[in-house]
């Protein structure tokens, strides 16, 4: 997808362009461990322009969430650079939605939603009003006095991306955030992250396992290979905004293009050896 086109898309959104320009170039990702050493990514060439939505596909151990981490700044390459701009040339915020459960215990929705804003130095009456806004905006106001023990997985999902919005992050990472859930819960979520985007213009960097999940949220969809992971395709998916997933799947171009896809990603678990 070229830049034009994703500001192009950016600048349909109800705000103006507020995400983050990311740009990896021949980014390689090496740990050691007792084994030896093992090469997670290699020559990773991946870019996201503010405001665009990226989906990031491939192999189970491919390297999809150490990229995610690197981005976030929770890790660093080994070789290769990594830049994330802002379009005010400041550094940039980002916030990172794991999958499964990631919210504290011991707090209650609200708490959870505002904790990072406490972190940020927000005013105790600042960021409860957020919280209370952002739960709101999920569906979840009723619930905000409740514990994580005593709403659904999908709930917890709802807080979770609640809590990572707080902060108004220009950029958004999400490691496969709604894998866990049931199908139903799953299509609302992905309605609800997708009328969020479309009114913040944040930059999106998600992966997931789901073809179709792919082609349902992303302006572009990323494929990589086995371990090391490196980039296999970059499709530029052509559906009209706004989507939902009756739309998507009546598109003369969505049989081609997930097949496309599985092609790819069954050769690449192929060659990985994921069933020798």
């Amino acid at each position: 997808m070229s830049r034009t086109y994703a500001n192009n898309q950016a600048e349909t959104k109800a705000n103006p362009i507020a995400g983050a320009c990311v740009v990896a170039r021949n980014i390689t990702k090496v740990f050691s461990s007792p084994g030896g050493v093992i090469t997670a990514c290699k020559d990773v060439n991946l870019s996201a322009a503010p405001g665009e939505f990226v989906v990031i596909v491939g192999p189970s151990g491919c390297g999809k969430s150490t990229l995610l981490r690197m981005m976030a700044g929770l890790d660093s390459p080994t070789s290769g650079t990594l830049q994330v701009d802002s379009p005010n040339g400041k550094r940039p915020t980002n916030s990172m939605v794991f999958h499964g459960r990631t919210l504290f215990p011991w707090l209650s929705l609200r708490s959870n939603v505002a904790y990072g804003m406490q972190m940020h130095g927000k005013s105790r009456r600042a960021r409860l009003d957020r919280a209370d806004e952002l739960l709101d905006l999920v569906g979840l106001g009723d619930f905000r006095n409740a514990w994580p023990h005593q709403v659904s997985e999908g709930m917890r999902q709802r807080t979770s991306l609640a809590r990572a919005l707080a902060i108004d992050p220009q950029l958004l990472l999400m490691d496969e955030p709604f894998g866990a859930l049931d199908e139903q819960t799953r299509y609302i979520l992905q309605e609800e992250l997708l009328r969020i985007w479309d009114n913040t213009g944040k930059t999106v960097i998600f992966v997931t396992h789901s073809i179709e999940e792919a082609l349902l949220l992303g302006d572009r969809i990323v494929v990589m290979t086995a371990r090391p992971g490196t980039i296999a395709d970059d499709i530029v998916v052509p559906f009209p905004r706004p989507r939902s997933l009756t739309t998507i799947r009546s598109h003369a171009e969505f049989g081609p293009l997930f097949d496309r896809i599985w092609s790819r990603l069954r050769d690449e678990v192929e060659r990985g050896g994921a069933f020798r």
